[in-house]
């Protein structure tokens, strides 16, 4: 096994996407709260949502789909984003509506809606890029200093093999694509927080066209997401994210935030 070296401009991606995922969150949390007097309890009720909603019933579902599908759904790159964005849409939504019924019905408003979004869409980042960066960060250190030879020599010459294919990656992609993963994690965050106003005019005036509209959107952007990675370079896919994130937001704070309080 020939150990490639990972270059500093990689490095400083992930210290990039690692800063993004999981400062960008924090401060708008405290933002939300200081100009907006929302509560912190929203955020914490987003944040939980996300993890009960989307890292464990979400998963349960996935395991039990894998393991009798098999290869048929994940070797067919158009039923896999089907599935992926209808699980996702699913349980994001669902919790999300369940969330702010059940948990937020006493204070449910416009701001703490907000904050919503930065709750579940920031405990997200964290546990999808900001773990990812702090690993990979850990792991290019270890790999430029030579450390990695001492792990390495404890597992068995299969595992060893397997563990070096992976890990090649580190030094053997491209230095920008570390900084995509910071870049994702805004306009998620951005799309969260639009749909989380959407959910919550749903609740609060009982708009039925606002929850569909929030499964719907959150469907298409997974499922064309899974669709262009295999069609289009990152960076451009990375940048359409922007814009429907964007547009997202923007409609949702127009048809949402702009109507008076109920």
């Amino acid at each position: 096994m020939e150990w490639g070296t990972v270059s500093t401009a990689s490095m400083a991606g992930m210290v990039f996407s690692l800063i993004v995922s999981t400062g960008l969150p924090v401060i708008l949390a405290i933002m939300v709260r200081r100009k907006l007097k929302a509560q912190v309890q929203a955020l914490f009720v987003g944040a939980g949502a996300f993890l009960f909603f989307a890292m464990i019933l979400e998963q349960i579902l996935h395991s039990v789909v894998f393991s009798v599908a098999g290869t048929a759904l994940t070797s067919n790159t158009f039923l896999y984003a089907l599935y992926g964005g209808a699980a996702a849409a699913l349980f994001e939504e669902t919790g999300r509506y369940i969330a702010m019924r059940r948990f937020m019905k006493n204070g449910l408003n416009r701001e703490n809606a907000l904050m919503y979004g930065v709750g579940h869409g920031g405990v997200e980042a964290i546990m999808l890029m900001g773990m990812v960066s702090i690993n990979n960060l850990t792991t290019s250190v270890m790999i430029n200093s030579g450390g990695i030879s001492a792990v390495m020599a404890q597992l068995d010459t299969a595992t060893a093999q397997l563990t070096f294919e992976q890990l090649k990656a580190l030094w053997q992609t491209p230095p920008y694509m570390f900084y995509m993963g910071g870049l994702e994690r805004v306009s998620a965050l951005a799309l969260q927080i639009g749909l989380s106003l959407f959910v919550f005019r749903a609740v609060k005036d009982g708009r039925k066209n606002c929850l569909i509209l929030a499964y719907g959107i959150h469907f298409l952007v997974d499922f064309l997401t899974v669709l262009a990675a295999g069609l289009l370079p990152t960076l451009a896919v990375e940048l359409a994210l922007v814009v429907i994130s964007a547009a997202v937001i923007w409609y949702a704070v127009r048809t949402c935030w702009n109507e008076k309080q109920a």
